[in-house]
C-alpha cells in the first residue's frame, strides 16, 4: 500500500471525492447480536439432530 506522501494533491482530491460519495456514504444499521445468537441456536439444533440420527443408524 502506498503512503499518503506518494499521492499528489489532484490524486488525493479524487480519492476523497470517491470515498465520500455514492455507496461509500450509506448509513448502515448497527450489528444485531440477537441474530447471531439465533444462528448459533439453529446450527446447534441441526447439529444435535444430525448427531442423534447418526447415533440411531449406528455410524457414531
Amino acid at each position: 500500500m502506498r503512503s499518503k506522501e506518494e499521492y499528489n494533491e489532484e490524486d488525493l482530491a479524487r480519492i476523497n471525492e470517491v470515498v465520500n460519495s455514492g455507496i461509500h456514504s450509506i448509513e448502515r444499521k448497527p450489528f444485531r447480536f440477537r441474530l447471531l445468537f439465533w444462528w448459533w441456536v439453529v446450527v446447534g439444533v441441526l447439529g444435535g439432530i444430525s448427531w442423534i440420527s447418526a447415533k440411531l443408524v449406528g455410524v457414531v
